[in-house]
């Protein structure tokens, strides 16, 4: 999860998490907080692991504690940029990479401080989000918070069910909103108009490659 300060990425981690926690789960999330850009960037990290197959295994499983190029399978980005940098750090690939982005800006400092217009095209930034993914879903998911009264962390989580890339139904989703306390309401109404975005917006879509020898 590539996130901004403010957006409420925390709580999404935590949603995921306790999601793979209710639903037969083993769960992880680790944070690597930023600086450097507009409120602050932050990446969260989540793993999730078959309980089951732990118990098979007779062994807990060994989670990461960060994220590795080549190795994720889904990438959730809170503003076109932040998905541009997971594109740039290797995150998104081909082969089995899901990538969910808001397709609104919120412009870096690098773009702010240029004399002249140093906006980053947000064409070329599609068009390689797109391009470095197996599947991408993007729409302006700040837009459908604003309609909602609520903050982009719950249409990502809407996203993320519309997107079906998880063993999990949308109630088992929605009960995770409802475990929390907080928001509830806004949050399941921005969670539903994620939802229902993802699941009908057209998507970029390949089949899965296999990495060369």
């Amino acid at each position: 999860i590539l996130d901004m300060g403010g957006e409420g990425g925390g709580v999404l981690a935590n949603w995921i998490v306790d999601l793979g926690e209710h639903n037969a789960f083993i769960a992880q999330t680790t944070s690597v907080p930023g600086v450097a850009q507009r409120t602050g960037a932050t990446i969260y990290y989540v793993e999730l692991f078959a309980r089951a197959a732990a118990q098979a295994a007779g062994a807990a499983p060994v989670l990461a504690l960060m994220p590795l190029p080549g190795d994720v399978d889904i990438v959730l980005a809170s503003e076109l940029m932040e998905a541009g940098r997971a594109v740039q750090r290797g995150l998104v690939t081909p082969q089995r990479t899901t990538l969910i982005a808001s397709t609104h800006r919120v412009y870096a400092v690098s773009e702010k401080m240029a004399m002249g217009d140093g906006r980053s095209s947000s064409e070329a930034l599609l068009a390689q989000a797109k391009a470095a993914a197996q599947c991408f879903i993007g729409f302006d998911m700040a837009q459908a918070a604003d309609d909602k009264q609520s903050v982009i962390s719950a249409v990502l989580f809407g996203a993320l069910a519309g997107a079906a890339v998880l063993p999990f139904g949308r109630a088992q989703f929605e009960a995770t909103i409802e475990r929390g306390g907080v928001g509830g309401e806004s949050s399941l109404a921005a969670f539903a108009s994620g939802f229902e975005r993802a699941a009908r917006e057209p998507r970029t879509a390949r089949e899965p490659q296999t990495a060369r020898e």
